[in-house]
């Protein structure tokens, strides 16, 4: 028996059970492609540095046992280990191959990094420090926030463009949008421009549009072109807005062996195994330059890069949504590629910590050998 007065609560509690069963499929109404990562999770209690990865509480095993043992990883799809350009190991798991289709989410922020440093050699960009605003003026709301003037490119890149970022949460209302460009530039500015980090996807797309517009061709026509001289290299499908603009920064289809070619460009400093010079070589070390740092993680963030202490070493590093993973280790020459299934998070279930820790492992072993 319901006691007396109580009858407004229930029928409150029951509307309330009633709108959380709803949530499930509201979500699922979202587009496919609204998958995102971002930046979700309480803040670390101290951002200003990145966090520091205990080092691997483990013996060194062979490599070949630690990659046997990753089977134990469900999402896991693919792990590729090379060092100083000699392939030391490639596996796929849960009947996926390396030289299968998968989607890079935001791992794909670096190949758009990358981009820009060629933009910049071939003198379509003045570099970094150049404002957006004015490539992008046709899609500016009339009497925009003057702040919008001091953004420039690398603001865009290090996520420091102080506007409402747009993703987690806010990815969905970004894609649903009919002008994804527009609809980035009109946003509130919650910093100052160069402020902290607030990792958006829109801010990469902005990259893309500012791309295509000094490039004067589609980012992915751009991309087939400047990196055509890197072997084992080619983006397979790719999202675009309603202008026609690709995304920055998410839904590119890759192979593990071709998000591997390009781990090994940039281990190279930008130049492929034939001494072809694709990426600058300063550009590279810029990239991986700390300029901020994420106040979920504790992990630097540079020009589309993480960077993170990991196994004992200064780890530079890319992620996608699901544990989509292009790991450098400059000291040691090592490149390691892990994809993963994209349809659930990485960061919010522990399993992008667990790769790191599987990374950590792979250090150990290849310094031993």
């Amino acid at each position: 028996m319901v006691p007396l007065g109580s009858h407004a609560m229930l029928a409150r509690m029951i509307d309330r059970r009633a709108f959380l069963a709803t949530l499930p499929f509201a979500f699922s109404a979202l587009p496919t492609f609204g998958q995102e990562e971002g930046q979700v999770g309480a803040p670390v209690a101290d951002a200003s540095a990145p966090a520091q990865a205990p080092p691997a509480q483990t013996v060194s095993r062979p490599l070949s046992d630690i990659l046997t043992s990753a089977e134990r990883f469900a999402p896991l799809k693919s792990v590729l280990v090379s060092r100083k350009g000699d392939l030391l190991a490639e596996r796929g798991y849960h009947g996926y191959a390396p030289q299968g289709s998968t989607n890079i989410k935001s791992a794909s922020k670096s190949i758009l990094s990358a981009m820009v440093g060629i933009a910049i050699a071939k003198g379509l960009l003045a570099g970094p420090d150049q404002p957006m605003a004015p490539i992008l003026q046709a899609d500016l709301r009339q009497n925009p926030d003057p702040r919008l003037a001091r953004v420039t490119i690398g603001n865009l890149l290090s996520m420091q463009s102080g506007l409402d970022p747009l993703s987690g949460p806010n990815y969905g209302r970004f894609v649903a949008s009919r002008n994804w460009v527009r609809f980035a530039l009109a946003q509130d500015f919650v910093e100052d421009p160069g402020g902290p980090m607030l990792y958006s996807t829109a801010s990469s797309h902005l990259v893309s549009a500012i791309l295509t517009k000094v490039g004067r061709k589609p980012t992915l026509e751009l991309a087939k072109d400047w990196f055509s001289p890197v072997e084992g290299f080619r983006i397979g499908s790719w999202s675009r807005d309603r202008q026609g603009i690709y995304l920055g920064g998410n839904q590119m289809a890759m192979t593990a062996r071709s998000l591997h070619a390009f781990g090994e460009l940039y281990r190279c400093g930008g130049r492929t195994a034939a001494g072809v010079q694709v990426v600058p070589e300063d550009w590279v070390k810029t990239s991986w330059q700390q300029r901020t740092s994420s106040r979920y993680s504790g992990d630097g963030y540079g020009y589309g890069w993480f960077l993170k202490r990991i196994g004992n070493e200064d780890v530079c590093f890319a992620w996608g949504y699901g544990g989509q993973m292009l790991y450098i280790v400059p000291n040691l020459d090592l490149t390691v590629t892990m994809t993963s299934e994209s349809d659930s998070p990485s960061a919010a279930n522990g399993y992008r910590d667990r790769l790191h820790d599987l990374l950590a492992e792979i250090i150990g072993a290849v310094k031993i050998t």
